[in-house]
């Protein structure tokens, strides 16, 4: 969805054409793949070297007036960010209110954790500057307590045609019928939107992990039993409307927002757009594309002026469709040795799009360390772990931990039904740690960033809990809370050492 488009209003011609473009890509990357899997047992290609995984982040983060509510200024912000270095780092959101922080690509080996941080840190601190030239502030936080239905009109939306025609087509699809939030939580939300703004509600640290090809499998269904304990130990957005809901209820937000399903009569039915998606990989991760092609229809129909390997009509359809973890074909460009001309390296890479903005820029890394560090290990053991717990059964840990955080129970692979707190301390952490160690992260970026995940699944307080913990003690202030919150962020203290 980084692609801007330059239509909001499209014909079945547009949809027609589109459709032959998508369907040529798609044969392209078939291709691709079927190359790919008859040279993964040569040696050079079984024995991909891990310290070659690359990685990088999203960062979704909301601004905020004096007050702690909502500032419709991204807009401005961008203006007053263009003479910067950073510029082409900062993107707009769907809300006025929201931006995007994108990061550089490092190697995952030695440094790569602390030159993580180093990075955030520099566009948190030039975005800081920016938004104080006009009066306003930043918070990373997964749903921004202060906002109110009132804040998520169609007006706020931001000025790029790809979110309005995202709107249209998304209503479009659903044939005019309203948006209904249902969130069952500790206490019940409700309520009825006539557009997509809910989306914007929800906001999130994105990791990309550009994978083996070997391994891409494994590794892709690795982060599908990790989401579990990753969502309950970084939870961050409990509260939506002023209700108290979810630990992280930017999980069942999202999958409501933009709640569109497969062809004609499935459009209402299971198969979802925002979802955990329908099962692993068996074989190789090109069913997740065709999959797309095959049962979500085309939104975006906008037709690009592209060679077949650019993939650009395949990326922005997947970009349409939203996996909480979501495989991706990228490709790098360089100039081959001796020759002009530019040669493209094309690769998978994983897209875990569980983890919420926030609280701080620390725990955001501890979060990569946890992630990179544990996928990479369970991914690389002998015994597959996909074959001892059932999809089905991994979907419902996910969910189950999204409602109740660290304070919930998950069947795991052992087949014990165990706390989550026990789970991260006693098996999630120990493989974060094997993990980080295969991939060459030092021993003091290892002690360090896990150490922040080690105190935290101690004393049991995540961003989550301590809001939770805020408004039992002052009251359902939002304003205050958010306040609060981001004075606390912007103290650089990771969440655990936080005082209510």
């Amino acid at each position: 969805m980084g692609q801007e488009i330059t239509h909001s209003h499209f014909k079945k011609s547009d949809f027609d054409h589109y459709r032959s473009k998508l369907d040529a890509e798609l044969a392209w990357v078939e291709k691709w793949f079927d190359k790919r899997t008859q040279e993964k047992n040569k040696d050079s290609l079984h024995n991909e070297n891990q310290s070659q995984l690359m990685v990088g982040f999203e960062m979704e983060i909301c601004l905020i007036d004096q007050n702690g509510e909502p500032a419709n200024c991204n807009a401005a912000f961008l203006e007053h960010l263009k003479d910067t270095s950073i510029v082409s780092q900062v993107s707009l959101e769907l809300a006025q209110f929201n931006l995007e922080l994108n990061s550089l690509v490092f190697r995952l080996t030695n440094k790569a954790l602390s030159n993580l941080e180093q990075e955030l840190e520099r566009l948190w601190s030039l975005c800081n500057a920016v938004a104080e030239k006009i009066n306003c502030k930043l918070l990373m936080v997964g749903t921004l307590p202060s906002l109110r239905e009132e804040h998520l009109k169609l007006e706020s939306i931001s000025p790029m045609t790809r979110y309005k025609a995202l709107n249209e087509q998304v209503l479009r699809s659903r044939k005019g019928r309203a948006i209904e939030l249902n969130i069952q939580g500790s206490e019940t939300l409700k309520s009825i939107h006539q557009d997509v703004m809910l989306e914007s509600a929800a906001t999130s640290f994105q990791l990309h992990l550009q994978m083996p090809f070997s391994r891409s499998i494994r590794y892709y269904n690795a982060a599908i039993i990790l989401s579990a304990p990753i969502v309950a130990i970084c939870a961050n957005s409990p509260f939506l409307f002023g209700k108290a809901l979810w630990c992280e209820t930017r999980i069942p937000v999202f999958e409501q927002a933009v709640s569109v399903g497969g062809f004609d009569g499935a459009v209402f039915g299971p198969i979802k757009r925002v979802s955990f998606g329908s099962g692993y990989a068996q074989n190789s991760l090109l069913e997740c594309f065709k999959e797309n092609n095959e049962h979500y229809p085309i939104l975006l129909p906008e037709v690009f002026d592209s060679s077949v390997d650019d993939l650009a009509h395949l990326n922005l359809h997947n970009g349409t469709v939203w996996r909480w973890n979501r495989p991706l074909v990228g490709y790098s460009e360089c100039v081959e040795k001796n020759k002009q001309e530019k040669i493209r390296d094309y690769h998978v890479r994983l897209e875990h799009r569980i983890i919420p903005a926030g609280p701080t820029v620390v725990d955001s890394i501890a979060n990569a360390a946890l992630f990179y560090g544990a996928v990479t290990a369970l991914a690389n053991q002998y015994e597959i772990p996909e074959e001892k717990i059932p999809f089905v059964q991994a979907k419902e840990n996910f969910y189950l931990s999204a409602k109740h955080g660290l304070k919930g129970k998950v069947t795991w692979i052992s087949g014990q039904t165990l706390p989550l707190k026990a789970l991260i301390l006693d098996y999630i952490l120990p493989m974060a740690k094997d993990g980080l160690n295969q991939l060459g992260i030092s021993r003091k970026e290892i002690d360090y960033y896990l150490g922040i995940i080690e105190q935290r699944a101690r004393n049991g307080q995540n961003g989550a809990s301590w809001q939770r913990q805020y408004v039992v003690k002052y009251g359902k202030n939002m304003e205050s809370l958010t306040l609060t919150y981001q004075k606390n962020q912007q103290s650089g203290r990771p969440v655990h050492e936080w005082s209510v």
